[in-house]
């Protein structure tokens, strides 16, 4: 790709020479060559020239920025510039994608996130396995079809078992002899072409649920429609030349053939859950509890890498209905003991949540049949009649299984499962139904059933490394003929091995007063022993309020306590409360809330923290936290009854770091940081965003999703960050609320906005406005990279438009994924490599190898692992105007995970992230308050459209804004 050049004011800014990175091609415009426009109050007077970047940056910094200009000569601003920053975005984003049958050269339609400036060499060296699997394709003819079956049918198992039937009838006569694969949609490939470009099949299938027993000629028979149509031939030679470097558009098409090739066999064989694969035979199987169980299977994905195409394995766990009568699964779910009594309305809306959409089977008559549950009948199954089809008369449910099977019912009082349709509804009994094994439990798990399912997948790294092993010698790729003959693909069974480096942990400073004024921490761990926080905070003003009823007694003592360690760690904490301390009901808490808040108010003390030891019976905290920050404006900590009870020194340490950053304290800050010496960082000002949305969990169809942004407001400490939440649609990825405008009769256009909000608060509390931005965004998938990057980088530089004429800071946009969003394992290969968990140790990076071919992406295990395997961070910069380096955004990244300000631990994700995620979480207890943790909420809900009307959220009060609340 080539550099870039215009630059920025009026003269060029280039790329170094060689290094091949480029922006997207999207042109999200700069400045040329004006003069200095307003600052970014206009009340303020002129804004304060930016200084000389300081001596102290090290040696290995690029060659100093040029200070920032401002102009007008491309965009003019405010309002028709910020309108017109959009345009070109939002043409890209309409672009129709091209049709050609094989992928193009590399367009200016696609976009083109920066390249990889080299390698990092920082740290030690060493080695590790990972659990990708190098594959090998050899030369085959490639061709896509459409496939289109009627009547349409929704399950892919069945699908599969059309055109596999297809496959026996017509391979010799109409296939070529060719066998090909089926996604179970509308998608089926072949390794060399077919004798027709378009054809349609005719397949009869027997109906599985008719009588085994009954011979053949009266099974009933389905009849199916299949049109083949082709689509495209995707070009192998293509990624070749993407895996060497040559081209920058990822074949997606060609990948997607090779992965569905892959997953055929395990598609036939096992439970299929999104890219993962289940099966009791894989692996154990165990209870989670209340009619839940776990099953263990794999996961299996294909990528491009810097050595070729990867096939990345690892351990996976789900969790399933157990296969249990319907009865014994209420009794379990719902601790319904008693089945004779009947249900109340509350406990059959639960009921029909719960069972909603799962198959049962019948195995009282000859043969089994199965129906999937549409509801539940709001009379007990005693009392429930119908008409028979042959004699049109009502009859009894009761009396018909008596009659008819000679079955006597013994739940009447239960209400019966509905099955059909509401036009003509079947009702069948619970106690004769039993849930079909395999089917995937997707609700929320409640707390028991999270710890058990986590206690059962947790494993040693060594462990974990044989059982990946293990799943590749099951899956017996080199085996499979459709695999290695047919598609000519080779899959080795050895773990990657790959070059990695162990970066240097950073020196943190404490306060000069305690023993201790600084520390380089090993291996991801230190404590607070000796030393003192570098910014204790002051609480002059504070109480507390006990909702526990069995540890009612010990407020004062646990205050004492915990108001000793606060002051012993350097805060400056008044001994005693403003208002007393109490104790109140834990279904009085709205109650006792104000009455504390109208207290202190009414002494001209209004407390700058409430300490809160919650009620016995979990369920209060959200709406604590609700009505403390956006009612009354009260910052607090809240204190499990059962940990507080304990004096436990560590968790009074613990609470100490939390309260310091809730009342406007640092607890430790880089050396680096205070010396000036954290290259593209410290020479001008910078702001690091951490921005993250969340998502209601499955089944929760009507809550919206909730996006955060933090971003740093104290240059060049980088500890403290400020929060803002929004509403947005449900399960809406992009953050809709980073810019927005309205039109005001009298003021015109209004700006607004999370990074607007955030960028003049940043100004406030520094007098400075950002050079650059380094923005950390938590959460988007690999597909939504290009849509993602468009929209909000579209907004960053709206919102800066609006604040100052030609105001356009350097921006670094950096995508995190943690969690579910890959599948990257590493392994140590040496015992001397590892920490006391047997993991690799915290620090070590990856940049080679298992990366992308081209793109600047790099493995981060930031942390110290306590139990189980450790999971590094894939960072990926889709964006980058500060020309990082390898070596200083991985050492930028490292350094600040060690800033985290609620442990003395390194953290797995970088800290701006971490903290939005917080924050989001937090804003889901403003609306979720009475969510039930079984995950078993009541019914009636409708699903929300995209287009319906998002609640916002309560505001948080201006004063709980401005410390680090969420931590």
């Amino acid at each position: 790709m080539s550099g870039r050049g215009g630059g920025r004011g009026g003269g060029g800014r280039g790329r170094r020479q060689g290094s091949g990175r480029g922006r997207p091609s999207p042109s999200f415009h700069r400045g040329g060559n004006g003069g200095r426009g307003r600052g970014l109050d206009s009340t303020r007077g002129r804004e304060p020239s930016l200084p000389p970047p300081p001596s102290q940056v090290t040696p290995t910094q690029p060659s100093a920025l040029s200070p920032p200009t401002t102009s007008t000569s491309s965009v003019s601003y405010p309002s028709s510039g910020v309108e017109s920053l959009s345009r070109e975005v939002t043409q890209k984003l309409t672009l129709e994608p091209t049709t050609a049958p094989s992928p193009p050269p590399s367009s200016s339609k696609a976009i083109r996130f920066p390249q990889r400036p080299g390698f990092g060499t920082v740290g030690r060296k060493c080695r590790v396995r990972t659990n990708h699997f190098l594959v090998g394709v050899a030369n085959r003819d490639l061709h896509h079809y459409d496939v289109s079956i009627s009547p349409e049918i929704t399950s892919k198992k069945v699908n599969r078992t059309i055109i596999e039937q297809l496959t026996k009838l017509y391979r010799a006569s109409h296939l070529g002899g060719l066998f090909p694969v089926y996604d179970g949609r509308k998608n089926l490939y072949t390794a060399g072409v077919l004798p027709f470009d378009s054809k349609e099949f005719v397949v009869k299938l027997i109906d599985e649920d008719q009588n085994h027993s009954s011979s053949s000629s009266n099974r009933k028979e389905r009849q199916f429609k299949v049109a083949i149509k082709l689509v495209s031939k995707p070009d192998l030679h293509y990624l070749q030349e993407f895996l060497r470097g040559r081209h920058f558009e990822c074949p997606q098409e060609t990948i997607q053939v090779l992965a569905v090739v892959l997953r055929a066999k395990p598609s036939e064989n096992y439970t299929v859950v999104g890219r993962s694969f289940f099966s009791p035979q894989l692996d154990r199987k165990g209870e989670l509890g209340n009619g839940i169980e776990y099953w263990m299977g794999f996961y299996q994905g294909l990528r491009p890498t810097q050595m070729g195409l990867s096939l990345n394995i690892d351990l996976s766990a789900g969790s399933f209905y157990e296969p249990l009568l319907v009865t014994d699964f209420v009794a379990k779910h719902f601790r319904h003991a008693n089945l004779s009594r009947p249900m109340s309305d509350q406990e059959r809306i639960k009921v029909k949540k719960a069972l909603k959409g799962v198959k049962v089977e019948l195995n009282h008559m000859e043969y089994v049949k199965t129906h999937k549950i549409v509801g539940i009948s709001r009379e007990p199954i005693g009392e429930l009649t119908f008409t028979l089809d042959d004699q049109r008369k009502n009859v009894s449910v009761v009396k018909y299984f008596r009659e008819r099977y000679n079955i006597v019912l013994k739940y009447a009082s239960l209400p019966a499962l509905q099955c059909g349709s509401e036009a003509k509804p079947v009702y069948l009994p619970m106690e004769l139904c039993r849930i079909v094994e395999g089917q995937r439990y997707t609700k929320k798990l409640n707390d028991q059933q999270a710890r058990a399912l986590l206690k059962a997948t947790c494993q040693r790294p060594r462990d974990r490394e044989e059982t990946i092993n293990r799943m590749v010698r099951v899956n017996n790729f080199l085996g499979d003929n459709l695999v290695d003959k047919e598609f000519g693909i080779q899959v080795q069974k050895e773990l990657a091995l790959v070059e990695a480096r162990v970066l240097p942990a950073p020196m943190l400073k404490y306060h000069d007063s305690g023993r201790e004024r600084s520390v380089n921490p090993g291996f991801g761990a230190w404590n607070m022993i000796n030393k003192k926080m570098v910014n204790g905070g002051k609480v002059d003003f504070w109480t507390c309020v006990n909702f526990s009823l069995e540890y009612a007694n010990m407020s004062k003592d646990f205050c004492h306590e915990l108001v000793n360690m606060c002051n012993s760690k350097g805060m400056v904490f008044c001994q005693s409360p403003s208002v007393p301390i109490r104790s109140a009901r834990s279904d009085r808490i709205d109650e006792a809330l104000v009455d504390i808040n109208n207290e202190s108010r009414s002494k001209n003390k209004p407390l700058q923290l409430l300490i809160v030891i919650l009620p016995d019976q979990t369920g209060s905290y959200g709406k604590i936290k609700r009505i403390c920050e956006t009612e009354l404006g009260i910052v607090s900590q809240c204190c499990q009854p059962k940990q507080a009870a304990k004096f436990s020194k560590q968790y009074f340490e613990n609470l100490s770091l939390k309260i310091n950053v809730k009342v406007g304290g640092r607890n430790t800050v880089l050396s680096d940081a205070i010396q000036r010496r954290i290259p593209l960082v410290s020479d001008y000002p910078t702001i690091i965003f951490g921005a993250d949305v969340t998502h209601p969990q499955p089944g929760e169809d009507s809550n919206s999703s909730i996006a955060a942004v933090v971003a740093s407001m104290d240059w060049p400490e980088l500890t403290k960050y400020r929060g803002i939440v929004s509403a947005q649609a449900h399960r809406e990825e992009i953050i809709q609320d980073l810019y927005k405008s309205s039109q005001d009769p009298q003021k015109g256009v209004v700006h607004g906005g999370m990074i607007r909000e955030l960028l003049v608060a940043f100004y406030k509390s520094t007098k400075q406005k950002p050079y650059r931005i380094i923005f950390y965004r938590d959460g988007v998938s690999e597909g939504q990279f290009s849509q993602v990057l468009l929209y909000e980088m579209d907004a960053i530089r709206k919102a800066c438009a609006s604040l100052q004429e030609g105001y356009m800071p350097r921006v670094t946009y950096v995508v995190v994924r943690k969690g579910k969003r890959h599948h990257t394992r590493l392994f140590p290969t040496e015992r001397e490599q590892t920490d006391k968990s047997g993991n690799i140790q915290a620090g070590t990076v990856v940049d080679t190898t298992i990366c992308h071919p081209t793109e600047f992406d790099f493995y981060l295990n930031s942390h110290a692992v306590i139990q189980g395997t450790c999971k590094p961070t894939r960072y990926h910069v889709l964006y980058d105007e500060n020309n990082f380096t390898a070596d200083i955004l991985q050492v930028l990244t490292n350094n600040l995970c060690y800033t985290y300000a609620r442990c003395t631990r390194s953290v797995s994700i970088v800290p701006p992230a971490y903290y939005a995620r917080l924050a989001a979480f937090r804003a889901r207890c403003y609306v979720e308050e009475g969510t039930s943790t079984s995950g078993s909420t009541s019914g009636g809900r409708r699903a929300m459209d995209r287009n319906f009307e998002v609640q916002p959220l309560p505001n948080i009060k201006d004063n709980v804004k401005e410390v680090m609340f969420y931590c």
